[in-house]
């Protein structure tokens, strides 16, 4: 598939029901953000928020990106998010690495195909086992650059969830861990890009921003 504009993208995308992960969630999740940003986060999966509201990260691992975000000089509405899969999986276990690919290669890499972005984040094990190894570790390959098949070079951090489940020392240590990790995307970011304006004077209230399709989303829920 190949598709004139991101809006055509994202239209097509609402309706796909190309897996049977469709079947357990409200719908397909797309993105939120600036699809003419130089800096793109991909993400692995929508949650029960995300699932709501149709785009990702912005529960509570959302609202934890969002704070990691503005320590390093960035707000959500000046990046690209996505994810590798688009639906919910029943019960939100983690995806496998086959519906991570078989999502992505439709739709991911359509996406990215557009936003062109200089530099990519991978948030979590799923989306780096899709952007660079099948075999690839998060807790060995966080904070190592690599090139993705796009061309386009990207880091690896934990993913917000990740931290959520942590308590005590390792807690501060992933959350400083994962603040080199965004400020040196963000660094090689305003090396590509140096007019990039990656920050508004406030935080991005995703919730608001996408009430309407959140009430839109539970509208169609019921009719089914």
């Amino acid at each position: 598939m190949s598709f004139p504009s991101h809006e055509n993208l994202e239209e097509a995308l609402l309706q796909c029901s190309a897996c049977p992960l469709c079947k357990d969630a409200i719908g397909p999740t797309s993105c939120n953000g600036s699809i003419t940003s130089p800096l793109a986060i991909v993400g692995e999966g929508p949650g029960g928020v995300e699932d709501e509201y149709g785009v990702p990260l912005v529960g509570p691992s959302g609202k934890l990106l969002d704070k990691a975000l503005w320590s390093v000089g960035v707000t959500r509405n000046c990046v690209y998010t996505t994810n590798v899969l688009k639906c919910r999986p029943k019960g939100n276990r983690t995806p496998t690495v086959e519906e991570g690919a078989f999502c992505a290669s439709r739709w991911l890499d359509e996406e990215l195909s557009l936003v062109q972005p200089k530099v990519i984040i991978a948030l979590g094990s799923v989306a780096l086992k899709y952007l660079k190894d099948p075999h690839g570790r998060i807790t060995k390959d966080r904070g190592q650059w690599f090139e993705t098949k796009y061309g386009i070079p990207a880091i690896a951090t934990y993913h917000p969830a990740y931290l959520l489940r942590l308590t005590g020392p390792a807690l501060v240590k992933a959350k400083w861990e994962v603040f080199y990790d965004l400020q040196a995307a963000v660094t090689k970011c305003k090396e590509q890009a140096p007019d990039w304006v990656s920050k508004s004077d406030e935080p991005t209230d995703l919730l608001s921003l996408y009430e309407e399709r959140r009430q839109e989303r539970r509208g169609t829920r019921n009719e089914i």
